[in-house]
């Protein structure tokens, strides 16, 4: 009798973990499965990252995150409410509850996670900080930009970097502040400073909005180290980050394991790959554990892309800005791009 008593306590201590697994709370998440509709946090306008086309719809790489979030939740990408917020009130915005993600090309710093008390539950886009000029300024390095004035976004990291570079190198760089990108940009464009710095994304969409994009320049240098941007989410909502973190590792894990657009029916008819039968829904109960149905990740693909061909249609040369993958390229190209495992 007491064996067996063992036997079933032990079979109980194995099997109620895996239960709970399946029972996702996430306030956030049931208030926008009520709401019915998924409202993110992105940036005002900017090419690349979120900007709205000739017919008024929004695009660009942040914009796709949005979809794919909306898209895994409801099982369309079309509810999503989207909030264009400045640099300056984007955390308090977030912070507030006005909206339910954050994703406006922003980096992760030590800061935001600690002292913001906000989660960062992946990065989508690496970059570091760039100075693009007019050529017709005569500087070939940053260090030459002592005296010039540069155009930048208030409320940013661009900030201390510039007035570390400054004092490390002992030179003055002088900086002309803006709430939106869309007025940094005219100003330069309308002389107003020297040139525009920005994550390197961000400059290579202002050269885009230039009237005359080749009289300007990247200079070689970066400052600031690297900077990994991505979603911001509350803390505090462990389920919702994590619901957030697996949609962008689900984009990325397309790519890695060749899953695409174009490919997708195929692949999900034939394939026997674990890892990527997990990702489209066909064995795991993944979507469960997240508080989702199990198709999550094939519909983000279907509908919206894996990483490599959102990157191509908003930053590279598919439709994009023609910026090269460099950095955001998958690790095993050289990039920094990559997927935990699938089990």
């Amino acid at each position: 009798m007491l064996r067996l008593c063992i036997a079933v306590l032990g079979a109980l201590l194995i099997v109620a973990p895996a239960r709970a697994q399946t029972e996702v709370k996430s306030p956030t998440l049931d208030a926008v499965k009520k709401r019915g509709e998924l409202i993110c946090g992105i940036d005002t306008g900017i090419p690349g990252y979120a900007y709205q086309d000739s017919k008024g719809e929004w695009q660009g790489l942040d914009i796709a995150y949005c979809r794919a979030i909306a898209d895994a939740i409801f099982g369309s990408p079309a509810k999503v409410k989207y909030i264009g917020v400045t640099s300056k009130v984007r955390f308090s915005v977030l912070q507030s509850g006005e909206i339910d993600v954050l994703i406006r090309d922003s980096e992760h710093t030590f800061i935001r996670n600690t002292q913001l008390g906000l989660d960062e539950p992946a990065d989508n886009f690496y970059t570091a900080q760039t100075f693009m000029v007019r050529k017709s300024l005569g500087v070939a390095h940053t260090k030459d930009l002592n005296g010039a004035t540069i155009c930048l976004l208030t409320g940013t990291t661009l900030e201390t970097n510039i007035a570390d570079y400054n004092r490390a190198n002992n030179i003055k760089i002088n900086t002309l502040l803006f709430d939106k990108p869309e007025e940094a940009f005219a100003a330069a464009d309308a002389g107003r400073c020297d040139g525009y710095t920005d994550d390197g994304g961000s400059v290579a969409a202002a050269r885009s909005t230039m009237k005359q994009p080749g009289d300007w320049m990247f200079l070689p240098e970066t400052i600031g180290g690297l900077q990994p941007l991505g979603s911001f989410t509350r803390m505090g909502d462990e389920a919702w980050t994590r619901l957030v973190k697996w949609v962008h590792y689900a984009m990325v894990a397309g790519e890695v394991f060749g899953v695409g657009k174009a490919n997708i029916e195929q692949v999900k008819a034939s394939t026997n790959d674990p890892d990527t039968r997990r990702l489209l829904g066909l064995e795991g109960d993944f979507g469960k554990l997240l508080g989702v149905d199990n198709n999550w990740g094939y519909r983000i693909i279907k509908d919206i892309g894996n990483y490599g061909e959102v990157y191509d249609a908003t930053f590279g040369d598919k439709g994009g800005l023609g910026l090269p993958r460099g950095m955001n390229n998958l690790y095993s190209k050289g990039g920094l791009m990559f997927t935990p495992s699938w089990h």
